[in-house]
């Protein structure tokens, strides 16, 4: 299946390996999706109430609730899927069992039919995100402009998203067939992209080489890199390649820490050797940065390089990296 053209995606998928930031990068493409006065859906899975944290919230109930306003109007809503609802909302939809599955699922009906079929807790999950990217209000319109689900970790994407050949054996006809094509459908659509979060580091980068592999070997459509983190350099490109070579020149550091009034005599030369490891140190990182960014370019994916923010994420860096992603066309 050919990677996704943007302008057709209406369901944003966001995996990235642990530790990336990919509940920041989910939640900051949703802000951006919604600017300009749109509706967009943000939805997590896991149960870590990582949106409420981040738009420094209480935890979120089982519905979708407004949790931001995006830049130049538009609102962000957020839904913290838990499988025991779903499970119900399941049972109500296509058995009309809502009061016996409540009761069901105080028995363990949830972790008992995932135990026989695991693949069951992501049909129900996806199955929900799916319903709201499809869904439409009474003028026949889409009530969300887009959904951006902050999904598993990249390690696991392929089989939470690929969920008809994940309840293959658990049904060959039935509601839970149909379920499992519905979201199959909506996921391998033009209305689906997934991208992935990455750090300029060996094995997060590699780890989002073998995930893209993995997708589009399962027939899933690819969205974007998203690069986290990124730190910019301090120097010219030719001060760190004279450094990365081991050519940097301690004596002239030395003679202009003294010109500058910084430090004089042995205390400059100390100083100056001090800093010449410094830059090597940096230079050395800036290097392996760069490979990495080779790497990454040779899936053929669009990429987005998201500043490290130097006081952490709050509610005002969440939408400086928003706004990043808009300048940088990725909404």
């Amino acid at each position: 299946m050919a990677d996704t053209d943007w302008a057709d995606v209406r369901l944003h998928v966001v995996t990235g390996k642990g530790g990336t930031g990919k509940t920041t990068v989910a939640a900051a493409l949703a802000l951006a999706l919604a600017s300009g006065g749109r509706k967009v859906l943000l939805v997590e899975v896991e149960g870590r109430q990582g949106i409420a944290q981040i738009f420094d919230l209480p935890p979120l109930p089982y519905e979708e609730r407004k949790v931001a306003v995006a830049p130049s109007g538009g609102d962000v809503y957020a839904l913290a899927i838990d499988p025991e609802e779903a499970m119900l909302e399941y049972m109500e939809m296509f058995y009309g069992m809502r009061r016996a599955g409540r009761a069901l699922t105080k028995m363990g009906l949830v972790d008992f039919a995932t135990t026989v079929a695991p693949g069951f807790r992501d049909v129900l999950v996806t199955g929900k995100t799916s319903e709201a990217v499809r869904r439409r209000g009474k003028n026949g319109r889409r009530v969300y402009d887009a959904v951006v689900l902050d999904a598993p970790p990249t390690g696991r994407i392929t089989r939470f998203l690929n969920v008809t050949e994940e309840v293959a054996g658990l049904a060959k006809v039935g509601p839970i067939k149909t379920h499992s094509e519905m979201v199959s459908g909506v996921v391998k659509s033009p209305e689906t992209a997934v991208h992935f979060v990455t750090l300029l580091e060996e094995m997060p980068v590699q780890e989002t080489l073998d995930g893209i592999a993995e997708v589009r070997a399962a027939g899933l459509p690819t969205g974007g890199v998203f690069v986290n983190m990124v730190r910019e350099s301090l120097l010219p490109q030719a001060v760190l390649d004279t450094a990365v070579k081991g050519r940097f020149d301690v004596g002239e550091l030395t003679l202009g820490l003294k010109a500058a009034g910084v430090a004089d005599g042995a205390q400059a030369t100390t100083l100056a050797e001090a800093l010449a490891d410094e830059i090597a140190e940096h230079a050395h990182r800036a290097e392996l940065e760069r490979a990495e960014r080779d790497s990454l370019a040779q899936a053929g994916l669009k990429g987005y390089e998201l500043p490290l923010l130097a006081d952490g994420v709050d509610l005002a860096g969440l939408y400086e990296l928003a706004e990043t992603m808009r300048n940088q066309g990725a909404a």
